[in-house]
């Protein structure tokens, strides 16, 4: 995925070199053509680093590139995530276009918000229903039977390549992925967070991928029948939850979406948080939101709290995510999303905090109305009802 990254200083590799040249190429192209030639050079060297694991070799170039030529950085991420997330396959006497997906769930609770194995007939329901209202009409739906948190998706563009190989696989022999959760990573503990499921599709080639690509679909379409017959299935594995479904889509903007869409949905679950366990109407909170540096700006901080009081109850972080910087519009939007949940008395403080979190539990510090940083502490007996909440 796309990220900000800062400058690596390591001896470039002729592999990494190479792809900075193709990449180069690339973002200089003038016209169609030109774009193929370069696309197929650039495509067919992503493939044989992905397939022999050369992750850092893509990641130093990524780096060398972010500094020196975004646009061919840009273009090179394009190109990692599409050959890491996509590939081809042959079955049977057909060929087949292979995709990874993931189907996210925005979900908050009080208690904490499960990643957990999925039973085989909740996975066979879901596969069903992804088939049915979201994939065109001849796809093949694997799923991993598997309900991930973000820290327990893969860490590299190498082991997602593997994944969608893994899944492309098991969707051609009509079948599920069984997930080994030894050595899986702990999830950590937030209100409010993302749940996915990911899984892969086999088209044959030139087939539509999605329901919206066929002529009588439509993506708001395909939502609201996935909201209406999937969550059924999502009820048991999200008990003591809210959560809201997203739109599925490819890996890599699958999560994209839901990290851009978690930020207001973080918002709106903190206010509730605090009317159900404090009964703390939003019209009586009082938000202050700052934001953080570190070599740039890198996201707003909003703690939330009383609003004839000093305390800081709850905080959430809005980080900027890919392009966004200070020029960005994110202040007006966080305004938007607290006034929409009632929130009436919105601070915004004109100062630059320091990225600091608490040296004992490494939660974030929020700003408060005198401008300074303070851990987030609820009331001492809600405290003690809701265990602790970063």
């Amino acid at each position: 995925m796309k990220r900000t990254r800062f400058g690596s200083r390591d001896r470039l590799s002729r592999d990494a070199a190479e792809l900075q040249r193709l990449s180069t190429g690339l973002s200089e192209s003038g016209g169609k053509l030109e774009d193929s030639y370069w696309e197929a050079q650039l495509g067919e060297m992503v493939d044989s680093l992905l397939k022999n694991g050369a992750e850092d070799d893509i990641n130093t170039a990524l780096d060398r590139l972010f500094e020196a030529n975004p646009r061919a950085h840009d273009e090179l991420a394009d190109m990692v995530e599409a050959r890491a997330e996509t590939m081809r396959m042959d079955a049977k006497g057909g060929a087949f276009d292979i995709m990874l997906f993931t189907a996210p769930v925005l979900a908050w609770s009080r208690f904490s918000i499960p990643s957990c194995p999925v039973p085989k007939a909740t996975v066979e329901a879901l596969a069903t229903h992804l088939g049915a209202h979201v994939f065109g009409a001849d796809s093949r739906v694997a799923l991993a039977d598997f309900l991930f948190s973000p820290d327990q998706l893969p860490r590299s563009f190498c082991d997602t390549w593997l994944l969608t190989q893994s899944l492309g696989e098991t969707a051609l022999a009509g079948q599920h992925l069984a997930v080994d959760t030894n050595g899986m990573p702990e999830t950590n503990r937030f209100l409010s967070d993302v749940r996915y499921l990911v899984g892969a599709i086999a088209v044959p080639r030139g087939k539509p991928l999605f329901r919206w690509n066929e002529k009588d679909g439509s993506k708001e379409g395909a939502l609201k029948e996935w909201i209406k017959q999937g969550s059924p299935n999502l009820e048991a594995l999200l008990t003591g939850c809210a959560w809201q479904p997203l739109l599925p889509d490819a890996y890599h903007a699958g999560c994209r979406n839901a990290d851009r869409l978690s930020r207001p949905y973080s918002l709106k679950a903190s206010v509730a948080f605090l009317q159900t366990m404090l009964g703390l109407m939003p019209a009586d909170i009082r938000a202050v939101v700052g934001p953080c540096y570190d070599r740039r700006m890198e996201e707003y901080r909003v703690g939330l709290g009383p609003k004839d009081g000093e305390d800081t109850y709850h905080g959430i972080v809005w980080p900027l995510l890919g392009a966004e910087d200070e020029a960005t519009d994110a202040a007006g939007e966080i305004e938007a999303v607290l006034r929409e949940c009632g929130v009436k008395d919105v601070l915004f403080l004109d100062h630059h905090f320091p990225m600091e979190f608490c040296d004992d539990c490494g939660a974030p510090l929020f700003p408060n109305a005198e401008a300074e940083l303070a851990h987030a502490e609820m009331p001492e007996q809600a405290a003690a009802n809701s265990q602790a909440l970063h």
